[in-house]
């Protein structure tokens, strides 16, 4: 994607330019973890063991206190995808280590959640393989390609790997509700834990069709935007949450990424619940009761 700059009043292009190592790179993601993917910093360089031999490069925790691992590349490489794949197995069957780590840094109140563990690969490019693997191996990884240019702007763009096509039409007997919710399900990143469609078990068909209007607006406003099911609800992101929806018995709750103090009029369906507990990541509520 190329840059231009408009200060003249004329396209002039910026060209491109390369990190002097991937130490460089890392140590600007790093410095800025919360800014690029709303995590919180825990260890660099993070040393798994004499027997198991690797080395993380940078160990965060996500705004959902999940772990996350963040993996660099300064050329393309397919090593990327298997070393980050490596790590995130270990890291699975060492979770003593990492909350060690995260109390250090973070201070002893910190509650890891390992329901989902985030793994981020950031390269300059991606083979076609690669994504295909992501894809199928229907591990937690995001696939992130940056450009660096000469005024020092820096690009992130997450790649989202193509779903496999599927059925479109419902089979007998099938709630055609259902066998559409079922296909959103298929388009959303597969954590390992849960699925949109477990969300929807249960509940009445105007909850799922509110549900699916959410999901269609959401997802449509950037390619880049994806759902991720959580336990207790779907996240919507790009780098980090932008709102998490909740499906109750009678309403679908959003939880959104928004200054409530910034609105003037909030209306009758939303509150400010900044000093208020809940389980999705946002401070305005919007409760939806009907499609309108």
């Amino acid at each position: 994607m190329p840059l231009f700059r408009t200060d003249t009043g004329a396209l002039i292009p910026v060209p491109r330019i390369a990190f002097k190592n991937e130490k460089a790179l890392q140590t600007l993601v790093e410095k800025s973890l919360v800014a690029a993917f709303n995590a919180r910093f825990v260890a660099s360089e993070f040393r798994t063991g004499a027997l198991h031999g690797g080395r993380i490069d940078t160990l965060a925790l996500s705004e959902e206190n999940n772990p996350v691992i963040v993996e660099y590349k300064n050329v393309e490489s397919s090593d990327l995808i298997t070393q980050s794949l490596f790590y995130l197995h270990w890291l699975a069957d060492h979770r003593g280590d990492f909350e060690k780590a995260a109390h250090q840094t973070l201070g002893r109140g910190i509650e890891v959640d390992w329901a989902d563990i985030r793994v981020i690969c950031l390269a300059p490019n991606y083979k076609r393989y690669d994504l295909h693997a992501v894809q199928v191996m229907g591990a937690n990884i995001e696939l992130w390609k940056y450009r660096l240019f000469a005024d020092q702007t820096l690009y992130l763009e997450e790649i989202n790997p193509e779903p496999v096509p599927g059925s479109t039409e419902p089979g007998p007997g099938k709630n055609p509700v259902m066998v559409i919710a079922g296909r959103k399900a298929a388009v959303t990143r597969v954590t390992g834990s849960y699925s949109f469609d477990e969300h929807l078990e249960g509940k009445s068909d105007l909850i799922c069709e509110i549900a699916n209007e959410v999901h269609d607006f959401v997802t449509g406003l950037d390619k880049q935007i994806v759902s991720v099911p959580k336990k207790l609800y779907v996240a919507y992101k790009v780098s980090q949450n932008i709102v998490c929806m909740e499906l109750r018995k009678q309403h679908v709750t959003l939880f959104i990424k928004l200054d409530p103090k910034s609105i003037p009029n909030l209306p009758g369906n939303a509150r400010d619940v900044t000093n208020i507990g809940h389980y999705g990541t946002g401070d305005f509520e919007l409760v939806l009761r009907t499609t309108e």
